[in-house]
């Protein structure tokens, strides 16, 4: 019988330290809800929940940046919706005017209106806005530039190929043609369709070329008062512009949305220097005005149209990242989050084990009392 080293104490010590370290480590678990509170509990695990964890944070983010993106498609639609029916209205009034049944103060009248119309599609193309930043006044446009005033880039689509372009367009004309526009550097394939609108004497006032490649691309280019006559114009398409939307948790997931310029001169009826180009004051220039006033309604529903097709994509993107959050969020609680059923089980087992081992600690304590005994 030893007095100065108390074995069963120690071993009991230890075994009770054991325990009321598992039993601490349950309770910390019960706590949280979590499997994984520090490193020491699941080194691989935590590294990996950590990355994940972050993965689903950018996602919800990502989410949030989708459904953005689909508000920003409805405010343009609805704004171009009212331009469409502008158009819609100007067209009627162009047929009234056409009819040799209405007088000269008649067809004042209805210029007077469509003069008006024309003045609210430019102020709904100036002023409709999403967290007040425009969209239909060419900031989230693909960006052309020319290197004449009098030449502008109407529009392009992200088909067409991105560069620096030297244009000739044969502007001599004194009836519309086809076909007589060139490009340096040359694109394979391309073909090009140019239409004329001339001033009273015959000289050429107007030009739109457009231009097609086989792959869809396409690339309009609006002209007057003599700019290829016969001068070679220099055109820049840089690509910038749009609105690009992150759609993922890394780097380059996005989407970018294009949305085209609004104004009279895109529409093809008018622009920023002269105004309104077309005539309802008399019957055959209110027949001209009928022909712009379609291909106004044309470029108006091609680009509603393509905007509704960002925004079913965008609703398609939504719905991946739904299902995507939804399966990462279903791997990240199989690694992190806890049972707590099963711990609670291992939970009251490590109360009982505290327990019953504070209790033989106490009893090895008091074995060394015995010794006393022999000393009496």
């Amino acid at each position: 019988m030893k007095v100065n080293s108390n074995i069963q104490a120690m071993i009991a010590q230890g075994i009770l330290h054991k325990n009321e370290k598992r039993f601490q480590d349950s309770t910390a678990k019960l706590a949280s809800g979590y499997k994984i509170n520090t490193a020491i509990d699941n080194p691989s695990g935590m590294a990996i929940t950590n990355k994940m964890n972050a993965q689903l944070k950018s996602l919800n983010k990502a989410h949030q940046n989708a459904k953005n993106a689909v508000s920003v498609c409805q405010t343009a639609d609805g704004a171009l919706g009212e331009i469409e029916e502008m158009l819609q209205r100007m067209n009627e009034l162009a047929v009234k005017a056409s009819n040799g049944t209405n007088t000269s103060a008649d067809r004042q009248a209805i210029q007077n209106e469509v003069e008006q119309l024309a003045k609210e599609i430019t102020r709904i193309g100036r002023s409709t806005e999403y967290n007040t930043q425009p969209i239909l006044d060419g900031t989230m446009d693909l960006k052309g530039y020319t290197d004449n005033l009098n030449a502008k880039v109407r529009s392009y689509n992200s088909s067409f190929p991105l560069n620096d372009y030297e244009i000739t367009i044969d502007g001599n004309k004194t009836s519309p043609t086809f076909g007589d526009a060139t490009i340096t550097p040359p694109i394979p394939g391309l073909k090009s369709e140019s239409t004329f609108d001339y001033f009273d004497d015959g000289t050429v006032r107007n030009i739109t070329t457009k231009f097609t490649t086989p792959n869809g691309g396409e690339l309009i280019i609006d002209s007057r008062d003599g700019a290829f006559s016969p001068t070679t114009v220099k055109a820049s398409l840089q690509g910038v512009g749009g609105m690009k939307t992150h759609v993922g948790s890394a780097a380059e997931q996005e989407i970018q949305v294009v949305i085209p310029s609004i104004t009279l001169r895109h529409l093809g009826i008018g622009d920023v220097d002269n105004g309104l180009i077309i005539d309802c004051r008399k019957e055959d220039t209110a027949q001209k005005a009928m022909a712009k006033i379609g291909d106004a309604i044309s470029y108006v529903s091609a680009a509603r149209s393509k905007i509704g097709a960002y925004q079913n994509r965008l609703e398609a993107t939504l719905s991946n990242l739904e299902v995507t959050q939804e399966n990462l969020t279903d791997a990240y609680s199989n690694i992190k989050d806890l049972d707590m059923a099963e711990e609670m089980v291992n939970y009251t087992t490590l109360q009982v084990l505290t327990q019953a081992g504070t209790s033989m600690l106490t009893q090895a304590n008091e074995a060394p009392q015995q010794a006393l005994q022999l000393l009496q």
